[in-house]
C-alpha cells in the first residue's frame, strides 16, 4: 500500500508546511503528528522517554522535539542545524495534514486524535490565554490573514469552528486549521507500517498498554519497570512539575505558562457548554468530513 500524496501548502499565522523542505529525512525518524490539543505533547513525551532512556540531561520536550511546521517559532537558520545536529533517533512534532506532510518510507508516524467536542474545550482555554507577546508573533507577517484575539463568545467560536474552514479545501477548524480534516486524511493509511494511530481516549484507559503499543511500533523493547517509568513521568502532574521546575518557555506565550498548557487533560467537559444546537453542527461535520468508521473510532478509540 502506497503512501498519500503531499498535495497542499499550509501557511497561515501558525503554520507554513514548505519548512519540511528544510529537514533533511533520516531513516528511523519519528513525527508526531495531531491536529492540536489531542495529546501532542503527551505523546512527543511519551516517545521521548522511549527514545532517550540512555541520554543523560536529556532537554525539556518542547526543545528536543521541536514543531518543524510552526512558523511563528525558531527561525530555520536555527531549527535546521539544531535537528542536524541531534545524534539521537530524532522524533519530530507536526499539525499538519497528510496532505501537507512529506511521506517517506525510512519515516514512522504517530497520528494522534482525540473527540473533537474535548478538543474544543482544551482549545477555548489555550486561546483565552494567549498573551500580547504571543498575538505579535502571529501577526508578525501582514502578507498573511490576522489572527484575531479571542472575545469571549464561546458560542460563536464553536461556530466557526466546527462549520468554517481556515483554508478552503477544509470546512472545520477556524481561526485555526481542520481538526476533523488531520483525522480524516490519516484514516485511510491507518494500515501502512509505518502509521500507527493514537487516541487520547486509549492513553487514559490504558496508559501502560499504549506506552507497549507505542515502542512496538518503534521497534523498541521494554521491561515492566521501563514501562513503569514512563507511565510514571507521563502523568500530567509530572509533566507540569518538570515544565516548571526549568525555564517554563511557555510563559511568554500563554498567560500561566505550563500550569495553564498542561490543564486539565480531562474529557467531557463540552457537556456543560454545547446544547442541542451545539451539537446537531457537529453532527452535520462529522457527516460532512468523516467516514462513519473514522467518526466512531474518532469518539471512542480502540478500546472505547
Amino acid at each position: 500500500m502506497a503512501g498519500w500524496e503531499r498535495t497542499r501548502v499550509y501557511r497561515n499565522h501558525h503554520l507554513d508546511s514548505t519548512r519540511w523542505d528544510a529537514i533533511e529525512a533520516r531513516d528511523g525518524d519519528v513525527v508526531i503528528t495531531t491536529s492540536y490539543k489531542s495529546g501532542t505533547t503527551w505523546t512527543q513525551h511519551i516517545v521521548g522517554q522511549l527514545l532517550l532512556r540512555d541520554v543523560p540531561d536529556a532537554p525539556p520536550t518542547l526543545l528536543v522535539s521541536p514543531w518543524i511546521d510552526a512558523r511563528f517559532q525558531m527561525p530555520l537558520e536555527v531549527l535546521v542545524p539544531m535537528v542536524a545536529a541531534q545524534t539521537h533517533r530524532r522524533f519530530l512534532k507536526s499539525h499538519l495534514a497528510a496532505d501537507g506532510l512529506p511521506y517517506r518510507t525510512g519515516t514512522k508516524y504517530v497520528v494522534v486524535a482525540r473527540d473533537a467536542r474535548d478538543v474544543f474545550m482544551s482549545l477555548l482555554n489555550h486561546y483565552a490565554g494567549y498573551t500580547d507577546v504571543a498575538m505579535e508573533r502571529l501577526n508578525d507577517d501582514p502578507s498573511l490573514p490576522a489572527f484575531e484575539r479571542f472575545d469571549g463568545d464561546v458560542k460563536k467560536l464553536w461556530r466557526q469552528w466546527i462549520s468554517q474552514g481556515w483554508f478552503a479545501w477544509e470546512s472545520d477548524g477556524y481561526p485555526w486549521w481542520g481538526n476533523l480534516h488531520h483525522t480524516a486524511s490519516y484514516w485511510p493509511h491507518r494500515d501502512l507500517e509505518n502509521v500507527l494511530l493514537v487516541h487520547y481516549n486509549d492513553l487514559k484507559a490504558d496508559l501502560p498498554a499504549e506506552i507497549r503499543r507505542i515502542a512496538g511500533f518503534l521497534d523498541l523493547e521494554l521491561r515492566d519497570d521501563e514501562v513503569g517509568n514512563v507511565v510514571r513521568e507521563s502523568q500530567i502532574d509530572r509533566m507540569r512539575e518538570v515544565a516548571t521546575e526549568r525555564e517554563d518557555m511557555l510563559a511568554a506565550f500563554l498567560d500561566g505558562g505550563a500550569k495553564r498548557f498542561f490543564f486539565k487533560g480531562t474529557n467531557g467537559r463540552w457537556r456543560d457548554v454545547l446544547d442541542g444546537d451545539d451539537l446537531a453542527l457537529y453532527e452535520e461535520a462529522k457527516r460532512r468530513v468523516l467516514t462513519p468508521e473514522c467518526a466512531m473510532w474518532l469518539e471512542r478509540g480502540y478500546r472505547g
